[in-house]
């Protein structure tokens, strides 16, 4: 298992959602760790003081421990391992705002997208092939023509009438962290939010379109395979919900 936290002037983002997920996922695969949240955050926080670092994203990563090669679970359980790193990166909403492309790709992962596991070869794939043919992410597309998510992000669109679209949870997609907080922000805000399914035909003719994740924040989609995406701009809603995000990263530095 493993979670990505942003870091923001030493604080955790949304730090209870992530601890929740974890201990979620490891519970849903069966893997009992020797650490709880409070034993994380002190290690989180060692690393952050020796590396002194303020500002960027922590990479922690739970696997169940050395073992002989089986397909079954080990008789005497060995020890988890635990790995822990954190980077300097920056996410600044006026970096994004010029907007990025996303490829279309069948959705051939596992059934259970919902547990952050670190068997992402699917993903991988699906993002290199993107990259490969000058694209900056892929969405996954179910055999129905609807589209689940990212290869590392939530997939959002924005109708004619200034709603907001995303699939809704279910094992064919992550419970994305930074997805939350941002529906937080739209309700908030007066926005409307449809938890539902999206064709790739819905998407290409969508006012707007973008995507979430704790390392991307709100990132604007301009276009989607050979389809530009309104007038290839960031719209209204996107520039609002990208702003309202900065914002809320930023009461967090002070």
């Amino acid at each position: 298992m493993y979670e990505v936290f942003s870091l923001q002037n030493g604080r955790l983002v949304d730090e209870e959602a992530h601890f929740k997920r974890l201990f979620r996922s490891l519970k849903e695969l069966s893997l009992k760790v020797p650490w709880n949240q409070a034993v994380l955050q002190v290690i989180i926080g060692e690393v952050l003081r020796r590396n002194r670092i303020e500002y960027g994203n922590v990479y922690l990563q739970i696997s169940r421990g050395n073992a002989r090669r089986s397909h079954q679970f080990p008789l005497s359980l060995p020890k988890p391992s635990l790995v822990v790193m954190a980077n300097r990166i920056s996410y600044e909403c006026e970096k994004s705002m010029s907007g990025i492309s996303v490829l279309t790709v069948p959705d051939i992962r596992w059934g259970r997208a919902d547990i952050k596991s670190i068997s992402l070869l699917p993903n991988v794939l699906a993002k290199q092939k993107a990259v490969m043919d000058d694209f900056n992410e892929a969405w996954f597309v179910e055999s129905n023509g609807r589209i689940t998510e990212g290869a590392s992000t939530n997939a959002w669109i924005v109708d004619a009438n200034g709603n907001l679209i995303t699939r809704g949870l279910g094992k064919h997609i992550l419970a994305g962290v930074t997805r939350k907080r941002v529906m937080e922000l739209a309700v908030s805000n007066g926005l409307n939010i449809f938890e539902r399914g999206f064709t790739v035909e819905e998407a290409y003719s969508a006012s707007e379109a973008f995507l979430t994740s704790t390392t991307a924040g709100v990132m604007p989609v301009i276009k989607i395979d050979d389809h530009q995406i309104a007038d290839g701009s960031p719209g209204k809603v996107t520039s609002k919900l990208c702003a309202l995000y900065s914002k809320f990263l930023d009461d967090l530095r002070r």
